[in-house]
């Protein structure tokens, strides 16, 4: 069998910690919404023997090495190969509604980075293909040779964050035209022509945000995103938690508004009573967005641009 990627949880013992109150002592279920090489989930079974879990990820890849890894946990592991938001159907394949936890671990996985030929990682030369399930939908490549200008530039300035997104566009037009991008090499070459030097010496790698925009889009992340939030605190029982590990701004801030606003009052502001059924349905367990601490981070570099957002549900759903 071939050298399986490094793999290293990120917060695992912060997560267990989290995680604890609603899965201690108990039967309980807990859908690892982001399943990867499944770091996270051994842990989680590992520390509470009566737990059952369902493992999601949209890369079968991912799943079989996950089933390795997990397989001395037996019958306790469900392992689902959808989306994140496919999260509602998942439970009702398996006959369930309510969970006591939700794990999100977002972004792109170590072995997606690790693997060359995904495409993921500016750092070598691979195909341009970024997507996270191999087996369907649009690779970066299509996304490159058949955007115009202005889709192009869009992506890149929402999603990348990038402030020459234009002029990128405007460069992989004309170099398209020339010939169709296949590998990253040539993008990598031709970002570093299009951002200007003093961009390069204080913005970090110019492919950065470039790569992270085009992955998003391959991958529809934020719309993905948007529907599995919500779908997952429908799914939590009073008592159960969820916790999300973001990467950057844009997932962190989609998290931040579907969990603070299920944790605020509907009573009209000046009431001096809660009026009922208008208290909040979730209670915050961390105060914004926790990070990693220097040792977390120089254990695991992964760690160091983490966003940690948890709640518990204190209310039944509407």
């Amino acid at each position: 069998m071939a050298e399986q990627p490094r793999h290293e949880p990120v917060l695992v013992d912060r997560i267990l910690e989290l995680f604890d109150p609603a899965l201690a002592d108990r039967p309980a279920v807990l859908v690892d919404a982001t399943l990867g090489l499944g770091g996270h989930s051994d842990a989680l079974l590992s520390a509470y023997p009566r737990l059952t879990l369902i493992g999601l990820d949209r890369d079968p890849n991912a799943l079989a090495l996950s089933r390795e890894r997990l397989a001395r946990h037996g019958d306790r592991v469900h392992f689902v190969h959808t989306v994140y938001d496919g999260l509602p159907d998942a439970l009702s394949d398996l006959g369930l509604s309510r969970v006591e936890g939700v794990l999100f671990d977002l972004g792109v996985s170590s072995m997606q980075l690790d693997v060359a030929d995904r495409g993921f990682a500016y750092s070598r030369d691979s195909p341009l293909d970024m997507r996270m399930d191999p087996t369907t939908g649009p690779t970066a490549a299509d996304v490159l040779n058949t955007y115009s200008a202005g889709e192009l530039a869009r992506v890149l300035r929402e999603y990348g964050e990038e402030r020459f997104a234009a002029r990128i566009a405007k460069a992989v037009v004309a170099e398209r035209d020339r010939e169709p991008f296949t590998t990253s090499a040539r993008l990598v070459e031709l970002l570093y022509d299009a951002v200007p030097a003093a961009s390069r010496r204080t913005g970090g790698h110019p492919a950065k945000r470039t790569f992270q925009a085009l992955r998003i889009e391959v991958n529809a992340e934020l719309d993905v995103l948007r529907r599995a939030i919500p779908a997952a605190l429908g799914a939590l029982a009073v008592g159960g938690r969820i916790v999300v590990e973001a990467y950057q701004s844009l997932e962190d801030r989609i998290v931040k508004r579907a969990i603070t606003e299920l944790a605020k009052s509907t009573t009209p502001p000046g009431l001096p009573v809660e009026l009922p059924g208008h208290g909040p349905h979730l209670r915050l367990l961390t105060r914004g967005a926790e990070v990693a601490d220097e040792k977390e981070i120089e254990h695991n570099p992964r760690a160091q641009s983490v966003r940690l957002r948890a709640a518990e549900r204190i209310r039944e759903a509407s």
